[in-house]
C-alpha cells in the first residue's frame, strides 16, 4: 500500500476536495491505522509543514492544484491497492473527519502533539517552513491516548 493508494481511495469515496483536506485525511488515516491496526498504512513519511501534516510524495502528485479529483493520483483505470483493514480504517476516518473543512482539520493538527513535537524538533516558529518528519511513534502514542481517554469516558 502506498500513500497514493490511500489518497485515491479517499477521492473515489468522497469526491473532489482541496489538496490540503486530502493531505489531512491521509494523515489521520495513517494515525488511526497505527492505533487500530497496529501498523503503518503506508511507508512514505509525513512532514510537519506550516499548514499541518503533509506527505511530500503525495504533494508531488497534486502540486499546483488547489482541488484534487479522483484519477489525478493514480490512473482512473487502476484500483487502489488496499487491504480490508486499511479500507475499514479509512472509512472510519472519513466518517469522523470527512465532513470537516480543510482549515478545521489543519487547525486540529496544530493542537495535537505529533505535529507540535516535530515542529519543536525542527526549531521553527509558527508559519515557518519545515520538512521535519512527524514520527510514527509520536502519532501512535498520542492517538492511542485519545482512544484510551474516549474508552474510559464511555
Amino acid at each position: 500500500m502506498s500513500v497514493r493508494d490511500v489518497a485515491e481511495f479517499i477521492l473515489r469515496s468522497r469526491g473532489e476536495m482541496t489538496a490540503m483536506k486530502l493531505q489531512k485525511l491521509v494523515y489521520y488515516s495513517q494515525a488511526w491505522s497505527l492505533v487500530w491496526d497496529e501498523r503503518p498504512m503506508f511507508a512514505e513519511p509525513i512532514q510537519a509543514w506550516a499548514n499541518g501534516p503533509v506527505c511530500r510524495s503525495l504533494y508531488s502528485a497534486h502540486h499546483k492544484q488547489f482541488s484534487v479529483a479522483a484519477g489525478n493520483i493514480i490512473p482512473p483505470d487502476a484500483q487502489p491497492k488496499l487491504d480490508e483493514k486499511a479500507i475499514g480504517t479509512i472509512n472510519a476516518v472519513l466518517n469522523f473527519y470527512g465532513d470537516k473543512s480543510a482549515q478545521w482539520l489543519s487547525d486540529l493538527t496544530h493542537m495535537e502533539a505529533p505535529w507540535i513535537l516535530a515542529r519543536k524538533r525542527a526549531g521553527v516558529k509558527e508559519g515557518e517552513p519545515s520538512e521535519e518528519e512527524i514520527l510514527l511513534s509520536d502519532m501512535h502514542e498520542y492517538y492511542s491516548g485519545i482512544q484510551a481517554a474516549n474508552t474510559t469516558q464511555q
